[in-house]
């Protein structure tokens, strides 16, 4: 791991009033995100950071957990979502993962998680994704681009959260090589402005990368 809990809850205790408010990322991430879920979707927020999309989940379903292991975001999160999500305070390498969700859930959501793993934790992570979705199930996941303009100042903003950003193509492989069908990719927030060139420059220097994934 990239990042230790004494990192994130350093992080999280200072800086978590930026991740709350709505951003032109997070617009785009919710545009995205409206296509695949339904009232009766059973989601799980996976390094669920302030709380902001797990409480975006919980205005479409009230089946909503928020899986985290750093106590302050946690802590951030509950004082957003009240009592309409489930908090949970887990490792997501360990098994105990796979036994609270096992064949459960319908959705898998993460912005910003895969990035603070090495490549080996990374896999593990998504192979106890894969056991925890429902037949039907799908993964969206979300992480910085290499070759955004974002990364030249990151460190500025996070100096103490060290990551390493993705190029879509490995970002793709990486879901393909646990056993997971891509259905949709690409990037988003080129700009940080309500047009943006999404569509053309996206997946090449867009500040995010997605993958939208099946079993």
């Amino acid at each position: 791991m990239l990042a230790n809990n004494k990192d994130w809850n350093y992080y999280w205790n200072n800086n978590s009033e930026n991740f709350t408010k709505i951003s032109f990322s997070k617009k785009r991430i919710i545009e995205i995100l409206d296509k695949y879920i339904t009232y009766n979707s059973v989601i799980v927020d996976a390094g669920c950071g302030s709380g902001f999309f797990s409480n975006y989940f919980c205005q479409k379903t009230n089946k909503v957990f928020a899986v985290d292991n750093s106590e302050s975001a946690l802590k951030k999160c509950k004082q957003i979502c009240n009592d309409k999500v489930s908090i949970l305070n887990l490792d997501l390498l360990s098994d105990e993962f796979v036994k609270n969700f096992y064949k459960k859930i319908d959705l898998i959501f993460s912005d910003g998680l895969l990035e603070h793993f090495n490549y080996k934790e990374q896999n593990k992570i998504l192979f106890n994704f894969y056991k925890c979705l429902s037949d039907n199930g799908k993964i969206i996941t979300l992480v910085p681009n290499k070759f955004s303009p974002w990364q030249i100042i990151r460190p500025i903003f996070m100096p103490s959260i060290k990551e390493t950003p993705f190029i879509l193509r490995n970002l793709i492989k990486l879901h393909q090589h646990n056993g997971f069908k891509t259905l949709d990719s690409g990037g988003i927030n080129v700009l940080p402005i309500k047009y943006s060139p999404e569509k053309y420059l996206g997946k090449y220097f867009g500040m995010l990368l997605y993958t939208i994934c099946i079993k």
